[in-house]
């Protein structure tokens, strides 16, 4: 079983390893799936099933996926799961290098393009999906003046939030009410501009 805990990153090495983009797609589809074969995965990220083997490893060699029970009837099957609730990096761990500044910086350049990526999928595809969930969906652009205090506090209880009703719905759907349900993406970035 994964831990229940988010795991911060504050190693190079590691940081590196995850900084590529198809095992970030990886690693997001097993978040998603919770388990999956190689096969399974290969599937949704529309790669070659030797290729995801090969990342997966890399992503298991650092700690980010392990290996889960065996679910299939086939004993040959290796079947991976999330080592941990999610991960997350923080800048004040690698900004004193310049090396370990530019792969944290790559990696959030990265993250934001897969980010884009799948909400430009989605409306491109919004026309397919019910009114429920059309009018449910939202964008938003706040504009504040704040200290790095209260933004700090703000991104607290927006986490807080946001992981007490990813909690709910992961538990309703492990207890069989998946009726309705679907993934369902959020991105926040909250950080200062001039203008």
């Amino acid at each position: 079983m994964a831990s229940n805990e988010l795991r911060r990153i504050s190693d190079l090495k590691t940081l590196k390893a995850f900084a590529h983009p198809l095992r970030m797609k990886l690693y997001r589809a097993l978040y998603i799936s919770r388990t999956a074969t190689a096969s399974q995965l290969a599937e949704q990220v529309d790669e070659a099933v030797s290729l995801v083997s090969y990342h997966l490893r890399k992503l298991a060699e650092n700690g980010l996926i392990k290996e889960a029970e065996q679910q299939g009837r086939d004993g040959r099957e290796r079947w991976w799961q999330p080592a941990s609730k999610g991960v997350s990096f923080h800048e004040e761990d690698f900004a004193d290098e310049p090396e370990k500044a530019a792969t944290h910086a790559a990696i959030g350049r990265l993250s934001f393009d897969q980010h884009v990526e799948l909400y430009r999928r989605y409306l491109d595809s919004a026309h397919s999906w019910p009114q429920e969930w059309r009018g449910a969906a939202s964008s938003s652009e706040y504009l504040a003046r704040l200290t790095a205090e209260e933004l700090s506090a703000l991104s607290r209880e927006m986490h807080e939030l946001i992981n007490r009703y990813e909690a709910l719905g992961r538990a309703r759907d492990e207890a069989g009410d998946t009726e309705g349900r679907e993934n369902v993406a959020m991105h926040l970035y909250a950080f200062p501009f001039h203008s």
